[in-house]
């Protein structure tokens, strides 16, 4: 007996499975007028958030309200046309930055996270202080303490590293707005390395991207994020060597960190 055909499958169909640009049309030898549009409006979209401005004391003023003590510290990229045409400048601190977070540190600590600008500051402002509210709980959890919050201006990710290295952290965690694409402007990053130092390799990292309202949800993130963070330091490593295995989200876990919110004075 021969098994049934599967269902055929129209271009509509895959349409609503991506937001990817398959099945324009076309006009002529041309693509429709709408279409046409829909890419100018997504194209400046994304130019608009990697000049997008960087709000450095609202970041700062968000991260000191969940009980963070933060500093703001600035790579060697003087501007941002600097930063961009330059991202050499952006891995190493400025030497004014690097001798302020080396007067703050007193004592080494476990981790340290870093919220930079990067190549979409647009994603950065809209997230990374939500995700870092729904991430402090999940560390509570395993006694996981954030020892330095760092906001740095014209940052690559390697900036991490050596703001690591100068305040002695087991690992630090930046979260960075990534290269705007045409269909996502605003997605934050967060890159994960244990022993920073500079010299660190994209190979000795872990990262979970895509962090915004129409990919990864906050709580999805700050899942995999503080999963990453609690068998990075027990294990002491990062990258390719430590897999993510947090296999989703845990229901008791989940009603843990509810019950938690849930208490006067939480």
């Amino acid at each position: 007996m021969n098994a049934p055909a599967p269902p055929s499958r129209s271009v509509g169909d895959l349409r609503n499975l991506t937001p990817a640009r398959v099945g324009l049309g076309r006009a002529g030898a041309s693509m429709p007028t709408r279409a046409l549009l829909e890419f100018t409006l997504d194209h400046a979209r994304a130019r608009d958030a990697v000049h997008s401005a960087f709000d450095v004391s609202a970041i700062i003023a968000g991260l000191e309200n969940l009980g963070l003590t933060t500093s703001d510290v600035g790579s060697r990229a003087g501007n941002r046309e600097d930063y961009l045409q330059r991202p050499d400048l952006g891995r190493a601190l400025d030497q004014a930055s690097h001798d302020r977070l080396a007067s703050r540190h007193r004592s080494p600590c476990r981790l340290a996270v870093v919220v930079a600008d990067g190549l979409s500051p647009a994603a950065v402002n809209a997230h990374a202080v939500p995700l870092v509210r729904n991430l402090m709980p999940r560390l509570a959890l395993e006694r996981i303490e954030i020892g330095h919050a760092v906001v740095a201006s014209r940052a690559r990710v390697a900036l991490g590293d050596e703001i690591g290295a100068v305040l002695g952290v087991g690992m630090v965690l930046v979260l960075i707005g990534e290269r705007p694409g045409l269909s996502a402007p605003d997605s934050l990053g967060a890159y994960l390395t244990f022993a920073p130092r500079p010299g660190r390799t994209d190979a000795e990292r872990n990262c979970v991207s895509n962090i915004r309202g129409g990919g990864l949800g906050y709580e999805a993130a700050a899942f995999r994020i503080a999963w990453l963070i609690r068998e990075g330091l027990a294990r002491q490593i990062t990258g390719v060597a430590l897999k993510d295995k947090s296999g989703g989200e845990h229901p008791i876990r989940s009603r843990q960190i509810q019950s938690r919110r849930d208490k006067p004075g939480t």
